[in-house]
Protein backbone atom coordinates (compact mmCIF):
# COMPACT_ATOMS: atom_id res chain seq x y z
CA UNK A 1 0.00 0.00 0.00
CA UNK A 2 1.52 3.61 -0.79
CA UNK A 3 1.77 6.10 1.59
CA UNK A 4 3.42 8.56 -0.51
CA UNK A 5 2.82 12.06 0.82
CA UNK A 6 2.77 13.64 -2.55
CA UNK A 7 -0.43 12.23 -3.55
CA UNK A 8 -3.08 13.80 -5.61
CA UNK A 9 -4.91 14.49 -2.99
CA UNK A 10 -2.11 15.90 -0.92
CA UNK A 11 -0.92 18.09 -3.90
CA UNK A 12 -4.47 19.62 -3.86
CA UNK A 13 -4.96 20.34 -0.05
CA UNK A 14 -1.33 20.61 0.81
CA UNK A 15 1.08 17.87 2.70
CA UNK A 16 1.46 17.49 6.36
CA UNK A 17 4.95 17.76 5.81
CA UNK A 18 4.82 21.03 4.20
CA UNK A 19 2.84 22.14 7.23
CA UNK A 20 5.56 21.09 9.50
CA UNK A 21 8.21 22.70 7.22
CA UNK A 22 6.23 26.32 8.30
CA UNK A 23 6.91 25.74 11.70
CA UNK A 24 10.48 24.18 11.99
CA UNK A 25 12.52 24.33 14.75
CA UNK A 26 8.84 25.49 16.92
CA UNK A 27 6.47 23.90 19.05
CA UNK A 28 3.95 26.53 19.12
CA UNK A 29 1.85 24.27 17.44
CA UNK A 30 2.03 21.41 19.88
CA UNK A 31 0.68 22.97 22.63
CA UNK A 32 3.84 22.62 24.29
CA UNK A 33 5.11 25.54 25.17
CA UNK A 34 7.66 28.49 23.85
CA UNK A 35 9.18 26.14 21.15
CA UNK A 36 12.46 25.67 20.20
CA UNK A 37 15.62 27.43 20.99
CA UNK A 38 19.22 27.15 20.69
CA UNK A 39 22.27 27.09 22.72
CA UNK A 40 25.37 25.36 23.86
CA UNK A 41 23.81 21.88 23.75
CA UNK A 42 21.54 22.32 20.73
CA UNK A 43 17.85 22.98 20.27
CA UNK A 44 15.80 22.85 23.72
CA UNK A 45 11.67 22.04 23.18
CA UNK A 46 9.30 22.57 25.57
CA UNK A 47 6.92 19.05 25.72
CA UNK A 48 4.25 17.63 27.27
CA UNK A 49 0.69 18.42 28.86
CA UNK A 50 0.16 19.71 32.44
CA UNK A 51 2.09 18.37 35.09
CA UNK A 52 4.44 16.33 32.22
CA UNK A 53 5.31 19.83 30.72
CA UNK A 54 9.08 19.81 30.42
CA UNK A 55 12.15 20.48 28.31
CA UNK A 56 13.90 18.33 26.14
CA UNK A 57 17.33 18.66 24.35
CA UNK A 58 18.83 17.59 21.15
CA UNK A 59 22.20 17.07 22.26
CA UNK A 60 20.11 14.22 23.83
CA UNK A 61 18.45 12.92 21.01
CA UNK A 62 19.92 9.32 19.35
CA UNK A 63 22.55 10.11 16.49
CA UNK A 64 24.26 7.09 15.66
CA UNK A 65 21.33 5.20 16.11
CA UNK A 66 17.39 5.45 15.26
CA UNK A 67 14.13 6.09 17.47
CA UNK A 68 12.74 2.80 17.99
CA UNK A 69 9.12 2.61 18.35
CA UNK A 70 6.68 -0.51 18.04
CA UNK A 71 4.77 -0.44 14.83
CA UNK A 72 5.55 2.89 12.81
CA UNK A 73 6.06 1.19 10.28
CA UNK A 74 5.71 1.48 6.06
CA UNK A 75 2.35 0.76 4.85
CA UNK A 76 0.84 1.60 7.86
CA UNK A 77 -1.48 4.73 8.37
CA UNK A 78 0.74 6.94 6.30
CA UNK A 79 3.51 6.39 8.53
CA UNK A 80 6.53 6.76 6.32
CA UNK A 81 4.67 10.80 6.04
CA UNK A 82 5.25 10.86 9.68
CA UNK A 83 8.54 9.63 9.98
CA UNK A 84 9.74 11.51 6.86
CA UNK A 85 8.49 15.22 8.59
CA UNK A 86 9.69 14.13 12.17
CA UNK A 87 13.31 13.77 10.42
CA UNK A 88 13.16 16.86 8.54
CA UNK A 89 12.47 19.05 11.54
CA UNK A 90 14.51 17.37 14.13
CA UNK A 91 16.97 15.51 12.12
CA UNK A 92 15.49 12.05 14.23
CA UNK A 93 15.50 8.65 11.92
CA UNK A 94 12.45 6.23 13.16
CA UNK A 95 13.09 2.88 12.55
CA UNK A 96 10.86 1.05 10.19
CA UNK A 97 9.17 -1.14 12.49
CA UNK A 98 7.30 -3.91 10.54
CA UNK A 99 5.40 -6.32 13.47
CA UNK A 100 1.71 -6.21 14.44
CA UNK A 101 0.28 -5.00 17.78
CA UNK A 102 0.37 -8.53 19.42
CA UNK A 103 3.90 -9.27 18.29
CA UNK A 104 5.48 -5.55 19.43
CA UNK A 105 3.79 -6.60 22.92
CA UNK A 106 5.20 -9.94 22.87
CA UNK A 107 8.68 -7.87 21.79
CA UNK A 108 8.14 -5.80 24.74
CA UNK A 109 7.74 -8.27 27.25
CA UNK A 110 10.57 -10.15 26.39
CA UNK A 111 12.96 -6.87 26.51
CA UNK A 112 11.11 -5.92 29.31
CA UNK A 113 14.20 -5.52 31.72
CA UNK A 114 16.09 -4.30 29.09
CA UNK A 115 13.88 -2.29 26.37
CA UNK A 116 15.08 -2.09 22.98
CA UNK A 117 12.17 0.37 22.24
CA UNK A 118 10.96 3.76 23.52
CA UNK A 119 7.27 3.59 22.98
CA UNK A 120 4.50 1.55 22.14
CA UNK A 121 2.27 2.20 19.49
CA UNK A 122 -0.64 0.11 18.35
CA UNK A 123 -4.12 -1.19 19.34
CA UNK A 124 -5.11 0.80 22.29
CA UNK A 125 -6.05 -2.28 23.81
CA UNK A 126 -2.88 -3.85 23.67
CA UNK A 127 -1.00 -0.57 24.79
CA UNK A 128 -3.12 -1.07 27.85
CA UNK A 129 -2.22 -4.07 28.39
CA UNK A 130 1.61 -3.28 28.47
CA UNK A 131 0.62 -0.75 30.71
CA UNK A 132 -1.06 -3.93 32.96
CA UNK A 133 2.41 -5.40 33.04
CA UNK A 134 4.08 -2.67 34.25
CA UNK A 135 6.29 -1.92 30.70
CA UNK A 136 5.01 2.02 30.55
CA UNK A 137 5.46 5.02 32.18
CA UNK A 138 3.34 7.98 32.72
CA UNK A 139 3.35 10.76 30.05
CA UNK A 140 0.68 13.13 29.11
CA UNK A 141 2.00 14.11 25.59
CA UNK A 142 1.04 17.74 24.57
CA UNK A 143 -2.66 18.23 23.10
CA UNK A 144 -3.64 15.25 25.75
CA UNK A 145 -6.67 17.55 26.48
CA UNK A 146 -7.97 17.51 23.00
CA UNK A 147 -8.20 13.38 23.71
CA UNK A 148 -11.98 12.51 24.10
CA UNK A 149 -11.81 11.14 27.88
CA UNK A 150 -12.45 7.67 26.49
CA UNK A 151 -9.29 7.40 24.58
CA UNK A 152 -6.96 8.06 26.73
CA UNK A 153 -5.96 6.72 30.77
CA UNK A 154 -6.12 8.66 33.60
CA UNK A 155 -2.99 8.26 34.94
CA UNK A 156 -1.15 9.54 31.18
CA UNK A 157 0.10 6.14 30.37
CA UNK A 158 -2.30 5.19 27.27
CA UNK A 159 -3.49 8.06 24.97
CA UNK A 160 -5.34 7.15 21.79
CA UNK A 161 -4.20 9.18 18.38
CA UNK A 162 -6.80 8.10 15.51
CA UNK A 163 -9.37 5.43 14.99
CA UNK A 164 -10.09 3.09 11.71
CA UNK A 165 -13.24 0.77 11.10
CA UNK A 166 -13.24 -2.78 9.75
CA UNK A 167 -14.10 -2.85 6.50
CA UNK A 168 -14.01 -4.73 2.97
CA UNK A 169 -11.68 -3.64 0.00
CA UNK A 170 -12.38 -5.57 -3.19
CA UNK A 171 -11.72 -4.97 -7.02
CA UNK A 172 -14.93 -4.20 -8.09
CA UNK A 173 -14.01 -4.65 -11.66
CA UNK A 174 -13.54 -8.47 -11.04
CA UNK A 175 -16.96 -8.43 -8.99
CA UNK A 176 -18.53 -7.40 -12.01
CA UNK A 177 -16.87 -10.12 -13.93
CA UNK A 178 -18.53 -12.46 -11.40
CA UNK A 179 -21.82 -11.12 -11.60
CA UNK A 180 -21.41 -9.74 -7.46
CA UNK A 181 -23.08 -6.87 -6.02
CA UNK A 182 -21.21 -5.07 -3.68
CA UNK A 183 -21.55 -7.18 0.10
CA UNK A 184 -23.19 -5.78 2.55
CA UNK A 185 -23.37 -8.36 5.42
CA UNK A 186 -20.77 -10.71 6.38
CA UNK A 187 -22.91 -13.25 4.90
CA UNK A 188 -22.20 -12.48 1.75
CA UNK A 189 -18.89 -12.77 1.65
CA UNK A 190 -19.98 -16.68 1.86
CA UNK A 191 -20.51 -16.46 -1.59
CA UNK A 192 -18.11 -19.39 -3.23
CA UNK A 193 -17.45 -16.21 -5.82
CA UNK A 194 -15.79 -14.53 -2.27
CA UNK A 195 -14.37 -17.64 -0.23
CA UNK A 196 -12.14 -18.52 -3.05
CA UNK A 197 -9.59 -15.33 -3.06
CA UNK A 198 -10.67 -13.93 0.17
CA UNK A 199 -7.86 -12.54 2.50
CA UNK A 200 -8.25 -11.65 6.09
CA UNK A 201 -5.35 -11.76 9.23
CA UNK A 202 -5.43 -13.17 12.52
CA UNK A 203 -6.71 -12.62 15.81
CA UNK A 204 -2.98 -11.92 16.91
CA UNK A 205 -2.96 -8.44 14.74
CA UNK A 206 -5.28 -5.43 16.30
CA UNK A 207 -6.66 -5.36 12.60
CA UNK A 208 -7.26 -9.18 12.59
CA UNK A 209 -8.79 -9.09 16.14
CA UNK A 210 -10.87 -6.15 14.76
CA UNK A 211 -12.37 -8.17 11.95
CA UNK A 212 -13.07 -11.24 14.52
CA UNK A 213 -14.77 -8.59 16.62
CA UNK A 214 -16.78 -7.62 13.44
CA UNK A 215 -17.92 -11.38 12.64
CA UNK A 216 -18.76 -11.97 15.87
CA UNK A 217 -20.82 -9.19 16.79
CA UNK A 218 -22.77 -9.02 12.96
CA UNK A 219 -23.29 -13.05 14.06
CA UNK A 220 -25.34 -12.79 17.70
CA UNK A 221 -21.54 -13.60 19.57
CA UNK A 222 -20.12 -11.19 22.30
CA UNK A 223 -16.99 -11.00 23.96
CA UNK A 224 -17.93 -13.80 26.50
CA UNK A 225 -19.16 -15.70 23.40
CA UNK A 226 -16.49 -16.41 19.85
CA UNK A 227 -18.42 -19.28 18.26
CA UNK A 228 -20.18 -17.77 15.86
CA UNK A 229 -16.78 -16.35 14.39
CA UNK A 230 -15.19 -19.12 14.97
CA UNK A 231 -17.43 -20.99 13.05
CA UNK A 232 -17.18 -18.65 10.07
CA UNK A 233 -13.69 -18.56 9.86
CA UNK A 234 -14.07 -22.53 9.12
CA UNK A 235 -16.15 -22.08 6.60
CA UNK A 236 -14.68 -19.64 4.73
CA UNK A 237 -11.44 -21.37 5.05
CA UNK A 238 -13.24 -24.52 3.70
CA UNK A 239 -14.08 -21.94 1.01
CA UNK A 240 -10.29 -20.76 -0.27
CA UNK A 241 -9.78 -17.94 2.09
CA UNK A 242 -6.66 -17.25 3.53
CA UNK A 243 -5.37 -15.92 6.76
CA UNK A 244 -1.85 -13.37 5.38
CA UNK A 245 -0.60 -10.37 6.06
CA UNK A 246 0.96 -9.84 2.85
CA UNK A 247 -2.29 -9.38 0.35
CA UNK A 248 -1.53 -6.29 -1.02
CA UNK A 249 -0.12 -6.58 -3.67
CA UNK A 250 -1.93 -9.63 -5.29
CA UNK A 251 -4.51 -7.57 -4.93
CA UNK A 252 -3.08 -5.08 -6.95
CA UNK A 253 -2.29 -7.60 -9.81
CA UNK A 254 -6.13 -9.20 -9.00
CA UNK A 255 -5.04 -12.37 -7.16
CA UNK A 256 -7.35 -11.85 -4.37
CA UNK A 257 -10.59 -9.71 -5.32
CA UNK A 258 -11.01 -9.05 -1.76
CA UNK A 259 -9.37 -8.29 1.21
CA UNK A 260 -10.45 -6.94 5.19
CA UNK A 261 -8.91 -4.77 6.53
CA UNK A 262 -10.03 -1.33 8.02
CA UNK A 263 -11.99 1.79 5.90
CA UNK A 264 -8.62 3.77 5.71
CA UNK A 265 -6.86 0.73 4.12
CA UNK A 266 -9.30 0.87 0.88
CA UNK A 267 -9.36 4.39 1.14
CA UNK A 268 -5.78 4.61 0.87
CA UNK A 269 -5.37 2.26 -1.98
CA UNK A 270 -8.33 3.46 -3.81
CA UNK A 271 -7.22 6.99 -3.87
CA UNK A 272 -3.48 6.97 -3.28
CA UNK A 273 -2.10 4.31 -5.08
CA UNK A 274 -1.25 4.06 -8.77
CA UNK A 275 -1.11 0.41 -9.10
CA UNK A 276 -4.72 -0.22 -9.35
CA UNK A 277 -7.64 2.11 -10.98
CA UNK A 278 -9.31 4.38 -8.42
CA UNK A 279 -12.60 3.29 -10.18
CA UNK A 280 -11.42 -0.81 -9.29
CA UNK A 281 -11.73 -0.70 -5.69
CA UNK A 282 -14.59 -0.73 -3.74
CA UNK A 283 -14.90 -0.49 0.05
CA UNK A 284 -17.84 -1.41 2.24
CA UNK A 285 -19.01 -1.07 5.71
CA UNK A 286 -20.81 -4.77 6.33
CA UNK A 287 -23.77 -5.88 8.92
CA UNK A 288 -25.77 -8.36 9.97
CA UNK A 289 -28.30 -10.80 8.19
CA UNK A 290 -30.85 -9.14 11.03
CA UNK A 291 -29.37 -5.89 10.99
CA UNK A 292 -27.05 -6.35 13.44
CA UNK A 293 -24.00 -3.93 13.49
CA UNK A 294 -20.70 -5.58 11.88
CA UNK A 295 -17.93 -2.79 11.82
CA UNK A 296 -15.86 -2.35 14.56
CA UNK A 297 -14.72 1.20 15.06
CA UNK A 298 -10.71 0.52 16.57
CA UNK A 299 -9.25 2.95 18.49
CA UNK A 300 -4.84 2.88 18.03
CA UNK A 301 -2.83 4.85 20.46
CA UNK A 302 0.74 4.59 21.94
CA UNK A 303 2.47 4.58 25.31
CA UNK A 304 5.66 6.08 26.64
CA UNK A 305 7.84 2.55 27.86
CA UNK A 306 9.13 2.44 30.93
CA UNK A 307 13.39 2.90 31.00
CA UNK A 308 13.26 4.19 27.33
CA UNK A 309 16.62 4.25 25.87
CA UNK A 310 15.63 7.53 24.38
CA UNK A 311 12.73 9.49 26.37
CA UNK A 312 13.38 12.91 25.27
CA UNK A 313 12.86 12.42 21.46
CA UNK A 314 10.63 9.94 22.09
CA UNK A 315 8.55 12.59 23.66
CA UNK A 316 9.27 14.55 21.17
CA UNK A 317 7.64 11.83 18.61
CA UNK A 318 4.75 11.44 20.85
CA UNK A 319 4.05 15.42 20.89
CA UNK A 320 4.25 15.47 17.12
CA UNK A 321 1.91 12.70 16.53
CA UNK A 322 -0.81 14.03 18.39
CA UNK A 323 -0.34 17.84 16.72
CA UNK A 324 -2.71 18.88 14.09
CA UNK A 325 0.46 18.61 11.69
CA UNK A 326 0.85 14.95 12.73
CA UNK A 327 -2.98 13.95 12.75
CA UNK A 328 -2.95 15.25 9.08
CA UNK A 329 -0.70 12.91 7.79
CA UNK A 330 -3.26 10.20 9.13
CA UNK A 331 -6.01 11.67 7.46
CA UNK A 332 -3.92 11.77 4.25
CA UNK A 333 -4.16 8.30 4.38
CA UNK A 334 -8.27 8.50 5.46
CA UNK A 335 -7.59 7.21 9.05
CA UNK A 336 -9.18 9.27 11.32
CA UNK A 337 -7.76 11.33 13.76
CA UNK A 338 -8.34 11.44 16.95
CA UNK A 339 -8.30 15.52 16.34
CA UNK A 340 -10.76 14.67 13.48
CA UNK A 341 -13.03 17.53 14.74
CA UNK A 342 -10.56 20.42 14.21
CA UNK A 343 -9.54 19.22 10.98
CA UNK A 344 -11.34 19.02 7.76
CA UNK A 345 -12.74 15.82 7.02
CA UNK A 346 -12.07 14.60 2.91
CA UNK A 347 -15.82 13.98 1.11
CA UNK A 348 -14.06 10.39 -0.06
CA UNK A 349 -15.44 8.54 3.55
CA UNK A 350 -18.44 6.06 2.83
CA UNK A 351 -21.45 8.12 3.79
CA UNK A 352 -21.98 8.62 7.51
CA UNK A 353 -25.62 7.15 7.33
CA UNK A 354 -23.47 3.61 6.70
CA UNK A 355 -21.40 4.29 9.45
CA UNK A 356 -24.59 4.32 11.56
CA UNK A 357 -26.05 1.73 10.23
CA UNK A 358 -23.07 -0.67 11.23
CA UNK A 359 -20.55 0.94 13.15
CA UNK A 360 -19.99 -0.34 16.66
CA UNK A 361 -17.51 -0.11 19.91
CA UNK A 362 -16.85 -2.28 23.05
CA UNK A 363 -15.89 -1.35 26.91
CA UNK A 364 -12.79 -1.20 26.53
CA UNK A 365 -11.94 -1.96 30.20
CA UNK A 366 -13.95 -5.14 29.17
CA UNK A 367 -12.14 -6.26 25.74
CA UNK A 368 -8.55 -5.95 27.88
CA UNK A 369 -9.99 -7.92 30.37
CA UNK A 370 -10.79 -11.07 27.95
CA UNK A 371 -8.76 -9.97 24.93
CA UNK A 372 -5.87 -12.24 25.31
CA UNK A 373 -8.43 -15.36 25.90
CA UNK A 374 -10.93 -14.41 23.02
CA UNK A 375 -7.37 -14.61 21.05
CA UNK A 376 -6.74 -18.17 22.05
CA UNK A 377 -10.25 -19.52 21.61
CA UNK A 378 -10.51 -18.05 18.22
CA UNK A 379 -6.74 -19.14 16.81
CA UNK A 380 -7.55 -22.90 18.46
CA UNK A 381 -11.03 -23.08 17.52
CA UNK A 382 -10.11 -22.10 13.53
CA UNK A 383 -6.98 -23.46 13.47
CA UNK A 384 -4.70 -20.44 12.98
Amino acid sequence: MTNNPLTRRNVLKGSAAGLAASTAGCLDSFGGGSGGESGGDGEEYQVGHGEFNTSVKSANFPTDEKLYVYCVQSGWMNWPSVMEAFKDEYGVELNDDDRSSGEALQDARSHAQNPTHSAFNGGYSYAVQARDDDLTQAYKPANWDKVPEDAKTDDGHCTGTRKVTTALTYRKDIYEERGLDEPETWEDLLQPEIMQDLALQTPQAAVGLAAALSINNARGGSLDDVQPVIDYYNEIQEGGAEFTDNFLAQFTRGEYASFVRYDYSGLDLKYNNEDVAEENVGVALLGGEDGSKGAFNALYGYALLANAPNPEAAKLFMDYVLSLEGQQHFLDAYARPIRADELDMPDEFPDQSRYDETEFTVDQTELIEKQEDIIKDITRGAGL
